[in-house]
């Protein structure tokens, strides 16, 4: 499948994509028994292998096409005071990934991967979603079908991120939707609110919730409560699921991307992990609601795939250790 051209497309294309290779994942299981090293000496390292493996079919596999993509979105509640920063901030953002100056740059540099900014209409913010639904049915389409468009042919591992002021507000309501509770339990202080703004953004998150109550599934709610940069996650993260591509979640925002698509289909994140925890207080029970155990926990809140990039070079590095490393037969070792 190469296009979408309605969500009903995703939700079948999700739900027909293919489970990792079999025979690759005994194979990489078997040659992880024969490596030189005592059996479960690199830790979770070697499950990382041999997932990584399975999605790409191969026992002995490698990552030679690593790509990071960042989507940048502006959404209408931010005027609801729900951030520090203006929404001017996420078009000047983007100017500085583009000129290489943001932290995501100097990390895809060092993972030795590609680096991809997509700016999805910034004059042109969703709705508030308190008022009515974010995105039509055409608009989150086109935020989605951008994201699907956007991996690369030859992508062997994709990491995708964000930019956009208001966006944790936006994640907030979507796992309020999603996984239920009440809004102070998904709602942090994003980019640095105080107390006011805080108890503002809770009360916004609540409102938008209840408003879109009973939207329908993951891909009704990001409709209802998303941006566009979410949505573009989601296309993303999706068409990596069709076409086999192990995906390294980044942080909160990113996780709600991908819940949204694990409330449509069950088992469409079997080809994710996630990357780290961030320090947004509701990235961890998010995490522990999708059943994922984080690759690194160290306090970051950046977004804009940091996270994610920081851990596609523990995946980099279990990957060439399981495919460079000798068995025990080719060096000449014993294995007792």
């Amino acid at each position: 499948m190469t296009g979408l051209n309605s969500i009903d497309d995703l939700r079948r294309a999700l739900s027909a994509a293919e489970g990792p290779d079999r025979d690759a994942t005994i194979g990489a299981k078997d040659r992880n028994a024969q490596l030189t090293k005592p059996p479960g000496a690199l830790g979770r390292l070697e499950d990382l292998a041999v997932w990584y493996a399975g999605w790409r079919g191969t026992a002995r596999p490698v990552v030679a096409n690593p790509q990071i993509i960042v989507f940048a979105g502006n959404h209408g509640v931010a005027a609801r005071g729900v951030s520090a920063f203006p929404a001017e901030v996420t078009e000047q953002m983007v100017l500085n990934f583009r000129h290489g100056g943001a932290a995501i740059n100097q990390l895809a540099k060092t993972a030795g991967a590609r680096l991809d900014v997509h700016a999805l209409d910034l004059d042109r913010p969703t709705r508030d979603f308190t008022q009515a639904a974010a995105m039509d049915t055409a608009e989150v389409l086109a935020a989605i079908r951008a994201g699907w468009d956007a991996v690369h042919p030859e992508t062997d591992v994709l990491v995708v991120g964000e930019m956009g002021i208001g966006n944790t507000t936006s994640a907030a309501a979507i796992a309020l939707a999603l996984f239920g509770g009440v809004a102070a339990d998904w709602t942090g202080r994003g980019t640095g609110i105080d107390d006011a703004a805080l108890h503002q953004k809770q009360n916004v998150v609540a409102e938008g919730a209840a408003r879109h109550s009973g939207a329908g599934d993951g891909l009704a709610v990001l409709a209802a409560l998303g941006g566009r940069e979410i949505a573009a996650m989601a296309g993303a993260i999706a068409r990596a699921r069709v076409n086999s591509v192990p995906v390294v979640l980044d942080g909160f925002i990113c996780c709600a991307a991908a819940a949204c698509l694990a409330k449509t289909v069950p088992g469409a994140l079997d080809h994710c992990v996630a990357g780290h925890v961030s320090a947004e207080t509701a990235h961890a029970p998010m995490l522990a609601a999708l059943e994922m155990t984080p690759l690194l926990s160290l306090g970051l809140r950046l977004g804009e795939a940091s996270g994610g990039a920081l851990a596609l070079g523990i995946l980099q590095s279990a990957v060439a250790c399981h495919s460079g490393m000798a068995t025990f037969a080719e060096a000449g070792v014993s294995d007792g």
